[in-house]
Parts: C-alpha cells; structure tokens; sequence
C-alpha cells in the first residue's frame, strides 16, 4: 500500500513540474504583463517577447530608449534590444532570491523614454527540485527508557529542503525493525515532520542498542532524498518527559535593539526528581539565518541577540525549540519572535531618467527627468515627500507610484542663467524624519532669440585723404548673447550709392572682424564725406540682424599747390606784360595776382610775397591780396622793362606754393614802348616756322569791337592790293604757312582805375601795358589813329583807343 502510495504521489509531482517548467505567456492585469519561469534559468535565456507584448515596434527600440528599470539590487533581467525579447541577465536562483516564500515574484519596470511612459512587469519564478533534503545531523542519538510504555512517539529531527511545494519534503521512511515504526505528521503550513513511534516494549537486557535508519524524500523529478542514522539507547526508569509552561511563546523586539539583549525567557518543569528532572533547552527547528541571530541558553531557557535584527530582511522569525531530561524525554514549543520597524533607514532617489541638455524655449511642463523614490522602512516610516529649492523654474509631479517626474514651470532664459543646480530632497514621516538629497543638474542648450548689438547705436570715422589703398579705417563690433553658432555673428556692407559709385568700389568690411577698409585712396577734394550702413548677422537658422549707420568723413591734407588765376599762363606760348606810367604815384595799383587752393581750412590760407624783382624795391606785393603796387616814384635809371617773380604760398605743413612771373613795362609814350618792343619779344624757335596767333581785346565797349572788325577788313583788303609793298619790305605772307598766322591769344585787357589794360603777347611769356586814361589814351589818339606800323618784330594797327599787335 505504501509503495501504490508512492507511485501515485511520484506521478503527480511529475505532472506539476511539467506544469511548472512551461514559460507562461504574458498576460496583462491591471497594467501589468506577467510571464513565469522555472528556477536555475540560465543568463541569456527566454522569458517573453517584450517588444510583442508592449506593441512597440522592434526597429525603434534603440531609438526610443526602451530600457528596463530595476527595483532592487540585483537586476535578474535584461532587455534584447535587437530582438525584443526579455531574458535572464543571470542565472536565477528561486531559494536565494524569495527564500521559503511560497510564491516567488520578481518585479520591474520598463521604461520608454522617449514617451516617458512606465510599464510594469512581474516575473514567477516556480520553483524545480534542485535541492536535496538534509538533516542537521547524520548521526542521531536517542535515549528511550526500557519503561517506555508501547506506543510511545519520539519526535525525530525534521530534514530541511530548500525547495518549496511538491518540492520540499513529502515523505519519510524508516528501514525494518521489530520494536519501532515510523508515523508522519503533517505540521503547520504542510510542513511534514516524522515520529518514531515504539511498536514493542524495550528490554535494555535484551538489546541495549537500536541501530535505525531514517530517509526523507521530496516529492520532485528526480526525486531527491536524504538518510540519518539514529542511534537508539535504551535506559532505565526515567518515565517522565518535561512539560512547557505554554505551547507557543510570543515576543516582540525593535529591529535597532542592540546585541545580547533579552528577548524572552522559556520555561518548562519535570516531575521526576533528582538527575531526571534536570532540562536542557535547545533549539529544535531553527533557519540559519535565525541561528546567527538568536542564541539560546540551554540551562535557563533565555532567548538573546547575537546577531543585528533588521526588519526589512525578515519582520517575523518562528522557531521550535525543545526542553530534554537526562532521561532524553523531551518536549517542544513554538516560539515566535517579531520585529518591530524603527526609522532606521535614509530614503533614497533613483534618476531613471534625464534629460540634458534642455532647449531653453522649451514650453512649461516639459519632462526634463524622472525620480524613483524608495524608503525600505514600513507604515509611516516608509511614507517619503519630496521637493526642490524655491526659487526655481521646476516642479515636482507625481506621475506613477513612488515616480515622481520634474518638469518645468515657466519659460528659461539661457542668457540669463544657463544652467541650474536642481537639489531634491526626500523626506520621510518616521520620527524622526530622516531624509536624503539628489542634486541634478539641468544645461541648458541655446536658441537663436537674441540679434547681434552694436556697441553704438551710430559711428563717426575720420580717415585722412590720400591714404593708402587697403588701410584699416575702424573695426566695429556687435555682440550677440547666444552661444555657439548662434553667437557667431558675421558683418557686411549694405550696398548703397555714394559719389554716383558703388559702395563696394570705396569700402570693404571683413566678415569675421568687423574691420572695414579703404579700396581706394579717398579725396577730400572729390567729396567730404561717405555714408553708409553695416549689417551684423549672427549664425542662427533662422538669422537674426541689425544694422548700424556709419559716417566716414575725410580729413584734408595738404596736397594741392595754389593754382594762379591771374595771371594766367598763355596757350601760345607768348609773354603778358603790364603797364605801368613811369609818372605812377608810390602805392599805384600794377596788376592783381589772383590764387586758389583746392584744400579748405589752413591749408588752403594763401599769402603772396615778391620773390624775385629787377629793381629791388620798386614794386611790393601785398601779403593776402597779392595787389602788385610801385612802392616808390619812377627814376630815369629805372629800366623799361621790369620782371617781378611772385610766390603764392599756402599755410599747411608742410606747406606748397607756386610762383609766376609778372612783366612790367614802364612808359608815359608808345615811342618808348615802340623802342623797347624787341627786348620783349621772346626769340624765336629756329626749329618751327613762324606762326600768327591774333588775338583781339576789345577794351571798352561793343561799338569799338564793330569799328575793329571793319578796320580789319579793309587792311586785308589793303594788303592784297598792296602785295608788291610787302615784297619789296621782304615780308611776303604768302611763303609763310598759313598755320603761322595765329590770333594773339593770351591778351587780356584789364580796366583799372582811370587806365586802359591792353596785353601784348609773345611765344614765351605774357607782359601788359597799362595806359592812363588821361595820358595814355589822348596819347594814342594823339600820335597814331587809325594807322598801321610795322617794325621788324611786330605789326602794329591802331584804332581809336584799341591797339592790335601781331607777332612777326
């Protein structure tokens, strides 16, 4: 019967391991996807196909930083991302991981982080018969008075199995024997312990020693199992076992109790007397870990710390312990022990997530990192708040049990702080609180929402004419309060018209700088000043610009000599000459030099001074109105013709100047003009012909140029008749070139003060005569009207107050 009973049982743990060792597909109760596993998986094995299971898709795993958050120490198990599926990260052990719990449940989050979104998993792991039963002891002594009565029951040590369910121990076995059987009894939470029960009465005379063999088996595939030798000692007389007080005894302890204190005392009495009521205490059913925790003294009874209690590894220890006479009759009680929490353990944050750096334009409530918080400590010692530094621009928000996500409250600034230091502290409702921080801190990473700003709001440049092409006139500057790219700001013309050219054609601006150059060697002459616009424009997408006006005046240098207006210097290469009347007061008005200067302030202030005269101290030249004046009377050594060089000089530094040479022929009568005419003429140029430049200075009023014109064509009427007069002089106009005959150009008549200004011109240099109006002209009219004289060098035609004078 017992071995039917046998097959059945084996049969039926079988099945249940098949049960056990299937993987269990997924199924989701209330938010949460469930697999199973059997114990002692390897690393790397199967659990689920996560991926499947959750709808993501495989290819954006990677992408969207699908990960597993684990809430312990060790993490059991990873996440494939190449295939999706869940598997083992190491190998897994049910007895080290739940310890005798029935149900083993391993549990996780998977975190999506691009969603930020959480999803929570739990893993059975059941458990396989890979432990064997084992006694604490191979070798077991028993004492048993041959008065025992038949009957009697020996509690036998109980063989220990890690595994759980079918798994654990099921069955015991004693081998064949006459006096004893064994009887199994089934303990709380199924737990299965032996009895040797007596089946004959002892005789010690008979047989002294019984030799048994006892085996414990599980109810695995394999079945495993183990043996213990029991030694059984008949005695004599002692026929009463010790009696406990009570059946279970209760205390309770706080986990921070310090080693050697008491925890309970347990009591039990005999009622033989002398030697045979004497009991020992000794624990009968202890787990290794209680045994380092709780010693017992085996005389008194008393229950002691040895070890550290902490109610987060175990809140409720049970344990047997056993009250033995000399006569080895024993007794057995349960005793329980719980631990009381105590606020004896810091909560501590978990960033699962974060997210750096952070656009600064980001919009409020923005996930920038997600916290678990975790406090190992029960009740109210376990209950945690958490919050952040005021002051910030974050908050705290409860997004999925002890997740807490900090998102942003208002708008950032990277310019005004870029980067923050966010502290979070975690505190609990113990007494007293204890409390933890974490410290993140968030970059923040920048946007192109500030322009480049010049340093003025408008620039004024000077640069001086005349100034090499490619120099450097100014280097502007604009700063722009982003970062990176953003920051990097580059400048540039904007083109506009200036002078009737390009701007591009004057200016130059570097890009990356800000200097601006000159293209060309400005004159201050040609224009004054140049307006116009630089733009700054930083490297953001999209840009941002501003403009800045600029105004570069040109400085003036003194780079223009005087220019003579008058006199002026003739085109036919003839002389001006000037008259004078030897009969002029001192102070009498000769001729006006008459100077400009293209620059402007001091550089174009023109004095005049006489450099050079034939007589000394006759003439002066006033020192800012360049008037020629005599400075004294006409002698009769004076000289008839008389050369003034003149210097115009400006005041700039250093300064430039320009000199002409003024003629002045002195006479009261045209005789002595007429005698002196050859030492003005200038000699001619043996290597050209002669040539005939008339030129006509009508000198008063338009009726007299009327009256000219007629004169002129009646001589040249004259002279065509008159051909043969001119052959006999050897004056043949036809053998001269016809571009001989030229205007006189050059003369130029001036009328000053009671005076008429008649010039005479040469090849080489210009002179005037100036005659008075009382004396020169009735002296004219006088003398010569409407008459023509020819001397050797000269041809002279006089009509009414006009003198017409050709070179020969």
């Amino acid at each position: 019967t017992r071995v039917q009973r046998g097959r059945d049982l084996h049969s039926q743990i079988k099945k249940v391991q098949f049960y056990f060792i299937l993987v269990t597909v997924w199924e989701t109760v209330s938010g949460q996807i469930r697999y199973s596993i059997p114990e002692e998986t390897q690393k790397g094995s199967f659990v689920g196909n996560i991926a499947k299971d959750l709808g993501l898709d495989l290819k954006e795993l990677p992408d969207r930083g699908v990960r597993i958050v684990a809430r312990g120490r060790n993490q059991y198990f990873a996440l494939n991302v190449k295939s999706g599926h869940l598997i083992t990260a190491e190998r897994v052990d049910r007895e080290q991981i739940c310890g005798r719990l029935e149900k083993c449940l391993s549990h996780f989050e998977v975190l999506v982080e691009d969603k930020v979104k959480l999803f929570a998993v739990e893993v059975e792991i059941t458990d396989i018969n890979d432990n064997a039963p084992s006694f604490q002891a191979k070798e077991l002594e028993l004492k048993v008075s041959e008065i025992t009565a038949v009957g009697t029951r020996i509690s036998l040590q109980e063989a220990q199995d890690a595994d759980v369910g079918i798994n654990s121990v099921q069955s015991y076995q004693l081998n064949d024997n006459k006096h004893f059987s064994l009887d199994v009894q089934n303990g709380s939470a199924g737990v299965k312990y032996a009895e040797l029960v007596l089946e004959r009465s002892l005789d010690r005379e008979t047989q002294a020693v019984h030799k048994l063999t006892l085996t414990a088996a599980d109810g695995g595939a394999p079945i495993r199992s183990a043996t213990a030798h029991i030694r059984v000692v008949v005695l004599d007389v002692n026929d009463n076992a010790p009696v406990f007080t009570q059946p279970v005894y209760k205390a309770s302890v706080l986990e921070n109790v310090p080693k050697g204190s008491l925890i309970i005392t347990i009591r039990a009495t005999d009622q033989d007397e002398g030697v045979n009521a004497e009991v020992s205490f000794s624990f009968r059913k202890i787990t290794e870990k209680a045994s380092q925790i709780f010693q017992l003294q085996p005389r008194t009874g008393e229950i002691s710390t040895v070890g550290d209690l902490d109610y987060e590894e175990a809140a409720l220890y049970e344990m047997e312990v056993e009250a033995k006479d000399v006569g080895d009759l024993a007794a057995r009680c349960k005793v329980m022990i719980t631990v009381i929490d105590v606020n004896d353990n810091t909560p501590k944050i978990t960033i699962t997530s974060l997210l750096s750096p952070v656009a600064e334009d980001s919009p409020p409530g923005t996930v920038i990192s997600l916290l678990n918080l975790q406090d190992k400590d029960s009740g109210q010692n376990g209950e945690v708040t958490c919050s952040i530094s005021a002051g910030l621009p974050f908050r705290l928000q409860k997004s999925f049990e002890n997740y807490y996500s900090l998102v942003t409250e208002r708008t950032l600034d990277r310019e005004r702080i870029s980067n923050y230091s966010v502290t979070i502290t975690v505190t609990d409702r113990g007494t007293p609180p204890l409390s933890s921080t974490a410290t993140i801190f968030v970059q923040l990473s920048d946007t192109n929402d500030n322009a480049p700003v010049f340093n003025q709001t408008s620039y004024t440049l000077y640069i001086a004419e005349n100034n090499p092409r490619g120099a450097s006139i100014c280097s502007l500057s604009a700063n722009d309060p982003d970062w990176g790219d953003n920051a990097r700001v580059t400048y540039s013309l904007i083109e506009g018209q200036s002078q009737e050219a390009p701007l591009s054609s004057y200016l130059s601006i570097n890009s990356q700088t800000g200097a601006i150059y000159a293209l060309r060697s400005f004159d201050y002459e040609e224009f004054r000043e140049v307006g116009f616009v630089v733009q700054a424009r930083d490297g953001g997408s999209p840009p941002l610009s501003s403009n800045v006006s600029v105004t570069l005046f040109i400085l003036d240098q003194n780079d223009n000599t005087p220019h003579i207006l008058h006199p002026s210097l003739p085109t036919d290469g003839s002389t001006g000459v000037e008259l004078a009347p030897r009969s002029s007061e001192p102070g009498y008005l000769v001729t006006k030099v008459v100077a400009v200067d293209a620059d402007s302030g001091q550089n174009a202030w023109l004095s005049y001074q006489l450099l050079k005269a034939t007589e000394p101290g006759l003439f002066a030249v006033g020192l800012h109105s360049g008037e020629i004046r005599t400075a004294r009377h006409f002698v009769d050594k004076d000289a008839l013709k008389q050369s003034l060089v003149v210097l115009v000089k400006d005041n700039g530094q250093p300064p430039l100047s320009a000199s002409v040479t003024v003629t002045v022929v002195v006479a009261d009568s045209i005789p002595e003009i007429l005698s002196d005419l050859s030492s003005l003429s200038a000699p001619a140029d043996p290597q050209s012909s002669l040539t005939l430049y008339l030129v006509i200075a009508v000198a008063s009023v338009s009726c007299l140029f009327f009256t000219f014109i007629l004169v002129l064509l009646a001589l040249r009427i004259r002279r065509w008749r008159k051909s043969e007069l001119f052959d006999s002089s050897s004056v043949t106009f036809s053998g001269v070139p016809v571009s001989q005959f030229v205007g006189i150009d050059g003369v130029r008549a001036f009328l000053h003060s009671y005076s008429h200004e008649v010039s005479l011109t040469t090849d080489s240099r210009k002179s005037q005569f100036n005659f008075s109006k009382s004396n020169g002209a009735n002296t004219l009219s006088s003398v010569i009207k409407d008459s023509i004289l020819v001397t050797e060098d000269y041809i002279f035609f006089f009509c009414s107050n006009t003198v017409l004078i050709l070179l020969w």
